[in-house]
């Protein structure tokens, strides 16, 4: 592979709009998306509350169809889409996260990918690790990837399975159906197959990740977030979660989904091969610790990885799969939400993100950010 290039700047709430501009035309990222296709924003919903860090942020994807439309991008060729989970919805997220009141203030298509969407059956003409393993029907996809560009809007953060998350994931809830937990026990191996897959359908692809907070910990939903007024973009995906997890303190090429990508050559994940503009991060190490777990992440390690593995088919993927979920949900919205999460998002109000969340429609927007909130 030949170097990547990845652009990292700070920003702020007054001036967040014209950085997301800057920071996306830093990578030239018009030469890899062309107008001629439609353009898809993968939004993020990894929890349908709003918690920082967790989700995609308004200001994040605002900030990029901002600078789309600026660009001369067609308001009618590009689209959202979300997917679903069994234990996540999107169409709450979606309103609990203010995503869908920046969709419809710009009259975009919101595209739930589970309704009334054509999932298609598809062969990969890259190798395939464990995919075809995993689903011996066949691999479904999206019909309308096929042929649009792509733009991912992952969060700095960690994550219980692959230690961090970032623009390889965000496809993960994008290319695969809801059965997608069918892959965690081969979860790295899942995600280069899924990088393999979006370079042959996507013409182009993009990720912009948002790090204004940034979540250390049990993640994707468990975890401090920290305030941290970062923003990233790339046009190589291994490339963005290698300089992503650099900062977060991690070695990039000690996760196994980034070496494994790298070394497939589907992007670039040693460091020293990426071009870093804008931003000076050579002194930035945030020391996450990314290792925690809940009691319901070590719950689901003892079956993908431990000593219930044997059952690992019949407890997720026959009548009894049910139980899992509903362990999930009890867990997390009617447990650690109420009882800990509350009184981090709470803090996290006070904050300038987090006053502009709160009072996101109301706030006074200007060409480059927001007024003084």
């Amino acid at each position: 592979m030949g170097r990547a290039k990845v652009a990292v700047l700070r920003t702020d709430t007054h001036k967040v709009f014209d950085d997301v501009h800057r920071l996306m035309n830093l990578v030239d990222y018009r030469k890899s998306l062309s107008n001629e296709n439609p353009t898809a924003l993968k939004i993020n919903i990894s929890w349908h509350y709003f918690f920082p860090a967790c989700s995609t942020n308004p200001w994040q994807l605002e900030g990029v169809i901002r600078a789309l439309l600026k660009d001369g991008y067609t308001k009618e060729k590009i689209y959202a889409c979300h997917n679903r989970t069994v234990v996540v919805s999107a169409k709450r997220g979606e309103r609990a996260n203010k995503h869908k009141y920046v969709v419809d203030k710009y009259g975009l298509n919101n595209v739930h990918l589970y309704e009334g969407e054509k999932w298609i059956r598809y062969e990969p003409k890259g190798k395939i690790r464990v995919l075809n393993d995993i689903f011996p029907k066949g691999i479904h996809i999206p019909e309308r990837f096929v042929g649009s560009n792509i733009i991912h809007l992952p969060t700095m953060k960690t994550h219980v399975f692959t230690t961090i998350t970032g623009a390889m994931k965000n496809a993960f809830g994008g290319l695969l159906h809801e059965r997608r937990h069918w892959t965690h026990s081969a979860i790295h191996e899942t995600l280069v197959d899924l990088l393999t897959i979006q370079k042959e359908i996507h013409p182009g692809i993009l990720a912009v990740t948002d790090g204004t907070f940034a979540g250390d910990g049990p993640g994707p939903r468990c975890m401090t977030p920290h305030v941290k007024n970062m923003i990233l973009a790339s046009t190589d995906q291994v490339a963005i979660d290698a300089i992503s997890a650099k900062m977060m303190g991690f070695d990039p090429m000690s996760l196994d989904f980034i070496r494994l990508a790298h070394e497939a050559g589907l992007g670039v994940g040693r460091p020293a091969e990426i071009e870093v503009v804008g931003e000076d991060i050579s002194g930035i190490n945030w020391k996450f610790e990314g290792s925690k777990n809940t009691f319901a992440s070590r719950g689901q390690k003892a079956i993908y990885w431990g000593p219930l593995k044997p059952l690992e088919k019949l407890l997720l993927r026959t009548a009894l799969a049910p139980w899992s979920y509903a362990a999930s949900i009890l867990y997390h919205d009617w447990y650690w939400y109420p009882c800990h999460g509350k009184k981090r998002v709470i803090e996290a109000y006070k904050s300038p993100w987090g006053k502009l969340f709160e009072n996101y429609e109301r706030a006074q927007q200007t060409e480059r950010g927001f007024e003084k909130i």
